[in-house]
């Protein structure tokens, strides 16, 4: 389609969303459909809802958030419970201030942006949809104008709330212009936005010394006080404040507890009884969510003054902490490069998952459980099974340090490494030692890393140097066997067939002869020696691994060798064993004869074909390990 008819049939459909009518049509669509009539807390979570909901290991994963959030699981899920969940159910946490607390980039202004792109594009859909007083300023709902003695009847006939009182402008209205008849006062759809400031705010605080109180509650129109004659007529004030805007949807409150005090104590009677105090009027009624962001060093400096107790009261902390699985760290850079115009530059495979175990090490505390390291951690938080522990392990992990993940290096320092490499080098592809080294040169250039921290980031960095050289080398040894996968299989069945029939005492049939055959002991040894189990260890070992055998199998689960870290690592090992002459040969020499020269090339193609990798990286990661298997 030409990209002026995409423009016209989006017009058309904006044009198709429109809808005028009056209070008596307005209730008539109520009493077929009462969900126009929800708050904004509702409205929010329906919102989130729409996108939906999935269940995954007794935690709730939301479908809104995953484009954008990644890591964030156990955070965002509390966040919707907790608050946007319960808030929409009206109760008392609707009268809180969200405010999510966290470290500098870690996805506060992301999950805002979210929420109010979200809220923009559900009020152009059916279950969305928003009605408002045809020129009021707030674009406040209807139901306002129903008088207070007839609204528990109406209430209970529509099954709907109405809270509210009509803003001075359209008190004026009713009685001048429609001489107090309430059901043909004109009522239209709206649709939210934050260009045109309809349901949708933003208030960032700015110099105290100049910043006015009016950018919250609107101000007086001097240029119509002579044609009014009062400061107390309506028409004589503009409605033009973020509180006023923000009716019916959402404001982002930026940095709030950078903000003058006085700005904030507008919040305390609007969060609690839902409106505020502006200019010579009665109290304006204000149905919208007010969510806030700051850092925990400004949070703690807020709580720790008395004066704030009755603004901390009215506050919900979600705390936002950093991501703390490499996977989810990967697509968070992944993410950042393709909106960039860098996105041409190729990436080799595991060059983000190297600059990703950095970080994450980085936020990572230590663990006071025995046999615990930060790698282990790293792994087990990432969703890898790690020998000898279990789920209960990682919950106990998890709930080890309630302040895990609100410190250590943010996304933005990685990429804007990661950026600087790319620009510098200006080359085709970038590999994982080209980003370490990147983040490396970029450690004494930051101001707020001390001497001791800078030590700690260097042994991370040497630690995710050492886990993609393990990485490295698997992949250039498993593009060596023609089908990695279905060797290993084949060794892990045969294996398996061997220590059942040796701690069963029973014989193995052979597949071709039919004949009975004592247990091959040379197999299994050969597959427990890579892994250093003893003569002695062995007979326990092959127990084991019948017995996990059998715990996966009540599960209705079939047992794979990757299910047992010792023995996935056995079993590669023995493949690599029988292979690592080949490799290191054929990848190191310098001259290679037309038998290692075909080799090289078939292991390149299906580097590139099968692994991601494109003829620079791939032929870097080969010499590269030709000179690893060297030392």
């Amino acid at each position: 389609m030409d990209i002026f008819d995409r423009i016209s049939a989006y017009r058309a459909e904006s044009d198709a969303l429109q809808w005028r009518g009056n209070l008596k049509s307005y209730l008539e669509l109520l009493a077929k459909d009462p969900t126009p009539a929800m708050t904004a807390h509702a409205r929010v979570y329906e919102m989130i809802k729409s996108y939906g909901i999935e269940e995954v290991d007794g935690r709730k994963r939301y479908a809104f958030f995953e484009q954008e959030i990644f890591g964030l699981d156990h955070a965002i899920e509390k966040l919707v419970e907790e608050y946007f969940h319960s808030a929409a159910r009206r109760l008392d946490v609707r009268k809180r201030i969200l405010l999510l607390m966290g470290p500098v980039s870690g996805g506060k202004s992301t999950i805002v942006t979210l929420l109010k792109r979200g809220l923009e594009q559900y009020s152009r859909t059916e279950q969305g949809a928003v009605y408002a007083i045809a020129g009021c300023p707030m674009h406040e709902d209807p139901l306002h104008l129903i008088p207070h003695a007839l609204r528990p009847h109406i209430e209970q006939e529509l099954g709907i709330r109405i809270e509210g009182n009509l803003c001075p402008i359209c008190q004026l209205r009713l009685e001048q212009e429609f001489q107090g008849d309430i059901e043909h006062v004109p009522v239209e759809r709206v649709l939210l936005s934050e260009d045109r400031r309809i349901g949708i705010g933003t208030f960032s605080p700015s110099d105290p010394k100049s910043q006015d109180i009016a950018d919250l509650t609107g101000s007086i129109d001097f240029s119509t006080i002579t044609e009014f004659g009062s400061e107390s007529d309506p028409r004589a004030y503009r409605f033009d404040g973020e509180l006023n805007k923000a009716n019916r949807g959402l404001m982002e409150f930026q940095e709030m507890l950078k903000c003058d005090e006085k700005f904030l104590w507008n919040l305390l009677s609007l969060t609690q009884e839902g409106n505020f105090k502006a200019g010579r009027f009665a109290l304006i009624s204000a149905d919208e969510m007010i969510v806030a962001h700051t850092n925990e060093a400004e949070y703690k400096s807020f709580i720790a003054n008395k004066k704030n107790e009755a603004l901390q009261s009215r506050m919900i902390v979600m705390p936002i902490p950093y991501n703390l699985k490499v996977s989810e760290e990967e697509k968070i850079y992944a993410k950042l490069i393709k909106q960039s115009d860098m996105n041409h530059i190729h990436l080799a495979p595991h060059a983000l998952r190297s600059a990703a175990i950095f970080s994450i090490l980085s936020r990572l505390k230590e663990s006071k459980k025995q046999g615990v390291d930060l790698v282990k951690k790293m792994r087990l938080y990432d969703g890898e099974e790690v020998e000898g522990f279990r789920d209960a392990d990682l919950k106990e992990l998890q709930t080890e340090f309630l302040d895990e993940g609100m410190s250590g290096i943010d996304p933005r320092y990685v990429i804007n490494r990661i950026s600087s490499a790319l620009i510098k080098q200006d080359v085709a592809c970038m590999g994982a030692l080209d980003i370490l080294r990147a983040i490396k040169d970029g450690l004494d250039q930051h101001a707020s890393i001390v001497k001791e921290d800078r030590e700690r980031y260097l042994n991370f960095i040497n630690i995710a140097r050492r886990e993609y050289d393990e990485l490295a080398k698997k992949e250039v040894q498993k593009a060596f066997v023609y089908s990695y996968e279905e060797s290993a299989k084949t060794l892990f069945d045969n294996y398996l067939d061997n220590i059942e029939a040796f701690c069963n005492w029973t014989k193995i049939r052979d597949p071709l002869t039919d004949e009975e055959l004592d247990p091959d002991e040379q197999l299994m040894r050969s597959i427990e020696e890579q892994i250093g189990i003893s003569e002695n260890a062995k007979k326990s070992f092959r127990e084991e691994i019948l017995i996990r055998i059998s715990a996966y199998s009540r599960k209705g689960r079939k047992f794979q060798y990757h299910h047992h870290d010792r023995l996935r690592e056995a079993i590669e090992k023995k493949l690599f064993a029988d292979l690592k002459d080949i490799v290191k040969i054929t990848t190191s020499t310098k001259t290679p004869d037309e038998n290692q020269l075909k080799r090289i090339n078939e292991v390149s193609k299906r580097l590139i074909d099968e692994h991601g990798y494109c003829p620079i990286c791939a032929n870097e990661l080969l010499r590269y390990v030709g000179s690893l298997l060297n030392r």
